[in-house]
Formats: structure tokens, C-alpha cells, sequence
């Protein structure tokens, strides 16, 4: 493995690693067996694909000039719902309450491979009411 790995936050316990992604955007969700392959990111834009049967789904962006973390909406613009500082960890946005810390990346590649650690790896994880 040659990249990031992509933590999940649990209080009162150590943090499991839910994933990695590569120096080159791919993004894969650690396993018992085998790692599994569940998308990528493209470097230049910022632009998250989840990759399915057929043809690959975009789901998302990160802005790479702040590590603002958009989530794609059908028939709207992008929902802006999370962000990663330079450190590598990653804050859920909560409207009118502090931004809740939900994990990390490490090393810190850059806003692009975090943005896809979230959108592919931790926001799976989160209760369907944490990430809406």
C-alpha cells in the first residue's frame, strides 16, 4: 500500500482504519480479505467518482483551494457538507453548531485525496442523519 489511510473516529476508542487511497487518487475500503477498489479522484479538478458496474458515478468534489467538501445533488448545485484542514482531519458541517470531528487522513496528500476519503470511505460509515 503506497498512500493515505483514512481513519474513522470513535470516541473511547481507537480509530479504525476504513480505507486508504493512492498518491494517484484511487481510493479502496480496507477489508478482511482483499481490499476492495470503490473509486477515485481526479487530481486537477477535484471531482470524486464512485466506480459501480457499467459506467463510473459522480458523487462529489473538494474545492482544492480550501478543502471545502461537496456532495452532488441530481437536479441542484453541490451541498457543501464537510472539510479537511491541513492537517489532514476531516469536520462534518453543522449548520449554526461547531463542525463535529469524524476522522482523518494520514499522511496528508492533499485536498483531493481527502476530499475522496470522505465522500467514498467515511461518509458510508456515518448514521444516514450525520450526513445529511
Amino acid at each position: 500500500m503506497a498512500g493515505s489511510r483514512a481513519y474513522l473516529h470513535k470516541a473511547l476508542a481507537p480509530d479504525p482504519q476504513v480505507g486508504f487511497v493512492d498518491f494517484d487518487g484511487k481510493v479502496y475500503e480496507t477489508r478482511l480479505g482483499p481490499d476492495k477498489y470503490v473509486g477515485w479522484v481526479e487530481l486537477g479538478t477535484g471531482k470524486v467518482f464512485e466506480t459501480r458496474l457499467g459506467p463510473d458515478h459522480y458523487i462529489g468534489r473538494v474545492d482544492l483551494s480550501n478543502g471545502n467538501i461537496f456532495r452532488h445533488v441530481a437536479g441542484g448545485p453541490d451541498e457543501y457538507i464537510a472539510d479537511v484542514d491541513r492537517d489532514g482531519n476531516i469536520f462534518l458541517h453543522k449548520a449554526l453548531a461547531p463542525d463535529p470531528y469524524i476522522g482523518n487522513i494520514t499522511p496528508m496528500p492533499g485536498y483531493a485525496q481527502a476530499g475522496a476519503a470522505f465522500l467514498l470511505l467515511l461518509a458510508p460509515e456515518l448514521p444516514s442523519s450525520s450526513a445529511s
